[in-house]
């Protein structure tokens, strides 16, 4: 027989869990931040990629496609031992990885080597959902979502600037360049956190074998869960299809920028992240569901502004806008509930979540590039609005 779950009593928790001051919250946000960027890097280079192996956009896409599948991969099989091994030990361990990884990206001879490293490089960079538990166990229960929002700030500003960051060096340095820099930053980070990060004691005792049998469990006992993953994946299967695209869009005939340009957007993108902690207070004030619907309301229309007027500058920018904020709002409200279902289960609640999340994206990038090879940028705007449609449905009527 498995040994069972052994959880900590919330007074034994809270007397047993480090103190989690203002420098360790940012700490952790910028952590965050520089690990989630090895997932995006690829994004705005992705016509250079092209180029340089001699494959069509479609194919080019599907290097993000990788990344993302590798950080679902991630999340789904190691987020889990975060319940059952020490978490700073399983974070220091993946930075190594990844800065491994990384290199291998730099160097790839061959398409085919780019895309099983870009896999491997999404793997090891599941760090920040092992951070975001972390930070929900320490935080207090009435400012819980206020310091999830500040993390998730660092974290989705990592995913908007990387963007801007690769796109302005691959531009001018090579895209090479950035995978290299990104490996350097790794090394770096993973000696910073072995100074500052502190030891988080697990709370599950048992075999990996029923770790993983107890995410079953957990999805099939909390429909709150099984509705947070769905909704989260719908909304980011539309964040991608928007981000996957968005290169190729500006370098056609209506903009014709560059990748440096391109990657510039993300700063716009970036403004709209600063409104993370927002969501979060408005989740600890309203709810998660009204926040989720606020989030999804402005995503819908950032779909129907692009569509219309992303043809223009304007357009085109405050839809990044409404687009990153709606986006965000969903996801921090969502993240935010789900910490709350189950204490001594917060890796394995979050590895749930995200794994429906980073599937939905890895779908969206999918879609997005066909989209835009078979129906242009109306195409990917039909898409991306029908995505958060659905997540619309399933945020009002599944399991309730």
């Amino acid at each position: 027989m498995n040994p069972s779950p052994v959880a900590l009593s919330p007074l034994a928790e809270k007397s047993a869990a480090p103190r989690l001051d203002n420098a360790l919250v940012w700490l952790m946000a910028l952590t965050c931040g520089l690990v989630v960027a090895n997932i995006y890097y690829n994004q705005p280079l992705l016509a250079a990629i092209g180029r340089t192996f001699g494959v069509s956009d479609s194919q080019a896409s599907l290097v993000a496609t990788a990344t993302q599948v590798g950080y679902t991969l991630g999340i789904l099989l190691v987020v889990p031992l975060g319940d059952m091994l020490e978490r700073k030990r399983l974070m220091l361990l993946l930075l190594v990885g990844a800065a491994g990884c990384l290199g291998l990206v730099a160097g790839a001879p061959s398409f085919g080597v780019l895309a099983g490293a870009s896999v491997l490089v999404g793997i090891c960079s599941a760090v920040p959902q092992l951070l975001l538990p972390m930070a929900a166990h320490l935080a207090p229960e009435e400012s819980r979502g206020r310091i999830v929002g500040r993390i998730m700030s660092g974290l989705l500003v990592g995913i908007l600037l990387s963007r801007t960051a690769s796109g302005y060096v691959g531009a001018h340095f090579g895209w090479r360049v950035v995978f290299e820099g990104a490996a350097v930053l790794m090394v770096a980070l993973t000696a910073l956190l072995a100074w500052r990060l502190p030891t988080d004691r697990p709370h599950f005792a048992g075999t990996y074998g029923s770790l993983m049998r107890s995410l079953i469990t957990l999805a099939r006992e909390l429909p709150d869960l099984r509705r947070s993953a769905l909704v989260g994946g719908s909304v980011f299967a539309a964040f991608s299809v928007f981000w996957t695209t968005l290169v190729f869009y500006l370098g056609s005939p209506a903009y014709g920028y560059g990748s440096d340009v391109a990657g510039f957007f993300g700063l716009v993108g970036a403004a709209g992240a600063l409104a993370a902690p927002l969501a979060g207070g408005l989740t600890d004030r309203r709810g998660a569901v009204y926040a989720v619907t606020a989030g999804l309301g402005l995503a819908l229309a950032s779909y129907l502004l692009l569509g219309v007027s992303g043809g223009y500058l304007a357009g085109l920018v405050l839809g990044i806008l409404l687009l990153d904020v709606g986006v965000q709002s969903v996801h921090i409200s969502n993240q935010t509930l789900i910490f709350s279902l189950r204490p001594e289960a917060r890796s394995r609640l979050n590895t749930v979540y995200m794994t429906g999340y980073f599937t939905g994206g890895s779908l969206g990038s999918i879609a997005g590039g066909l989209a835009w090879t078979h129906f242009g940028w109306a195409g990917v705007c039909l898409v991306g609005s029908a995505f958060v449609a659905l997540a619309l449905a399933l945020h009002r009527f599944y399991g309730r």
